[in-house]
């Protein structure tokens, strides 16, 4: 073989070995020196793709709870003291038991209705044996700060408090807050006159977040909002008889998040939860 077939049979060589090389994400930066750097000796190459292969793996991802919206202040404090790094997504709890079934990656879900966590647990999409009622709520009607109270919530008094605005609640076919307002509307006879005064949003907190901004006079949350957001005021209670009782199940869709769902029933967690005004079934607090 003539020299200059040797130099080109060594060159295809290397070309070949580059090519492959660069289709391999640990060789990839190195070869990439290599090529920018000619005196990087093979040598060089090797150790570093030794201490790369033996470099630690990538941080393990985080335990993530999707959670009803009206728990995030109690439930970030309680993450904080959980050992294992863990974030939560907040929003409707509809919106967060339909984007289970759609295989988002959720290791718990802590929802504000027992209807939509029935709903994952006959898809079969909760672990067996870890469901749980967590805590409990009771639905207010809240005002600015500064606003009277409400004596009696008819409808007369409440379309004159409204003034032609309108009352804020989560939407009444699909956020819990929504559809506990509505049955209890129903109950006490108000719902075709207040329906054309409402305002529906998709999750408590934005309903919550019109009142404290001065959007809406009125609106139909969780006492637990009322008592988080200082720009409001809870001007009636609604009675409790009037809906459905209002439970937030909690359970674990992945083996990893069972060890959170424990910890949540741990009376550290518990407390901090009650210490936010959530009731806890079963014990009279």
């Amino acid at each position: 073989m003539t020299g200059q077939k040797r130099l080109a049979a060594r060159t295809n060589h290397k070309t070949a070995w580059r090519k492959a090389g660069l289709r391999c994400p640990v060789m990839r930066p190195i070869l990439c020196t290599m090529i920018r750097f000619p005196t990087f000796s093979a040598f060089s190459a090797v150790l570093c793709a030794a201490l790369l292969m033996c470099a630690p793996a990538r941080a393990e991802e985080p335990v993530l709870v999707f959670a009803a919206a009206s728990l995030q202040d109690a439930l970030q404090e309680v993450i904080e003291g959980y050992p294992e790094r863990t974030v939560a997504s907040y929003g409707g709890s509809g919106t967060m038991a339909r984007q289970v079934t759609l295989g988002a990656p959720a290791d718990v879900v802590l929802l504000a209705n027992s209807a939509w966590m029935d709903w994952l647990e006959e898809a079969g999409h909760l672990r067996p044996g870890t469901r749980y009622d967590l805590l409990g709520n009771a639905l207010v009607l809240v005002g600015p700060v500064g606003a009277a109270p409400l004596p009696e919530a008819d409808a007369e008094a409440l379309i004159a408090r409204l003034a032609g605005r309108r009352l804020a609640l989560g939407q009444t076919e699909a956020v819990p807050a929504g559809i506990y307002a509505r049955a209890w509307m129903e109950h006490a006879g108000l719902w075709e006159a207040l329906r054309p005064h409402l305002a529906e949003t998709e999750n408590v907190r934005a309903a919550l977040a019109l009142v404290a901004l001065g959007e809406a006079p009125l609106g139909a949350v969780y006492a637990t909002d009322a008592v988080a957001e200082p720009r409001v005021t809870t001007l009636y209670s609604v009675p409790q008889d009037s809906h459905s009782p209002i439970v937030y199940p909690v359970a674990a869709v992945t083996a990893r998040g069972e060890d959170f769902v424990a910890y949540l029933r741990s009376a550290e967690a518990l407390e901090i939860f009650h210490a936010h005004g959530f009731t806890l079934p079963g014990t009279g607090k």
